[in-house]
């Protein structure tokens, strides 16, 4: 087997992993959070699988054979390297300490040129701005209404109308977000992929799913239950939602890849900020901890793509991708 293969084989199992086991816990948390109470683990797993069969099939099918949406059309297909699987191995370590990092940068720097690079981080950072600021407004008027904290729903009818409110915007979300990040592990893999490829891709992921409900998530869920109210249906509906209509706005924006770990980030962000805000009881002292603690992470991980960056531009491969 040659070691190109070898590469492809390692980099695409060590993305796979590492972006379903930490991204996907940004839209599949919530549904999660407030389910796992309900419904037995495996149920949820085949649910979310079952909604990931039928995105990436109709992206398959619509962009002939490309599963990534057209998110790398400036990325072009590369012949993968020991140094191209070393980004996902290093995002898999960081998962499994609770880091949530993005995979778009942590992935896609070890492939993608400077230039592109510089894009992605821009189109991130005004995704980061845009999430928290939508998510500020938002909730600000919703907080004249309720009192996520406090307010709990009494009312039968009102209790299962949210709670089926959640299967359809984590839906919606969960494809939303596929739309987006499929593409960190995508480039390991042709840009057309026949039926038998795509049959092996959805197998992965579907055990892959399996796994992360069976663990209920793993250490990154700990982001989610950090936050106020994430384990109730009515505020997991609101945040699937609000998540949901900033990605789908970046996704038909152009087709540059972006973190939607920074919009997932920026989205909790204003929610907490708006919360403490509306909320007396709710001191911005408690609120800065939370949301200062995770941009320290974003920030780390950043730095770790800057630094993969640097060290294939101008130490593995002097002078880069062109």
């Amino acid at each position: 087997m040659e070691l190109t293969l070898i590469y492809t084989i390692i980099g695409f199992a060590l993305a796979g992993w590492s972006v379903i086991a930490n991204d996907s816990v940004q839209t599949l948390g919530t549904f999660i959070a407030s389910k796992q109470k309900w419904f037995k683990w495996y149920i949820l797993a085949g649910s979310a699988s079952f909604a990931m069969i039928v995105t990436i099939s109709y992206g398959w099918w619509i962009y002939d054979g490309d599963i990534s949406f057209g998110r790398l059309t400036r990325i072009p297909y590369q012949e993968i390297q020991w140094y191209h699987a070393v980004a996902p191995g290093i995002l898999l370590l960081l998962t499994r300490i609770g880091i949530p990092v993005s995979t778009t940068f942590l992935v896609l720097s070890a492939f993608a040129s400077t230039v592109v690079l510089e894009k992605m981080l821009l189109k991130s950072v005004v995704g980061y701005g845009i999430a928290a600021i939508f998510a500020y407004v938002c909730w600000i008027g919703i907080s004249k209404f309720i009192n996520e904290k406090f307010d709990e729903i009494t009312v039968q009818w009102k209790i299962t109308a949210w709670r089926n409110a959640v299967w359809i915007t984590s839906a919606f979300l969960w494809s939303t977000w596929l739309m987006h990040d499929v593409a960190n592990i995508a480039v390991y893999l042709p840009r057309q992929l026949d039926i038998s490829l795509l049959a092996i891709v959805l197998i992965y992921f579907t055990i892959l799913l399996f796994y992360i409900f069976y663990i209920h998530g793993g250490p990154i869920q700990h982001v989610v239950l950090s936050k106020t109210g994430t384990r109730y249906a009515r505020s997991s509906a609101i945040i699937n939602t609000i998540y949901a209509l900033v990605l789908y706005y970046f996704k038909e924006l152009n087709d540059l890849p972006m973190s939607t770990t920074w919009v997932f980030v920026g989205l909790l962000c204003g929610r907490e900020l708006a919360i403490s805000t509306m909320n007396k009881d709710y001191k911005f002292k408690y609120v800065f901890p939370l949301i200062g603690k995770d941009f320290v992470k974003m920030i780390f991980g950043l730095s770790v793509s800057v630094g993969i960056v640097l060290a294939i531009h101008y130490i593995i491969i002097p002078g880069g991708y062109s």
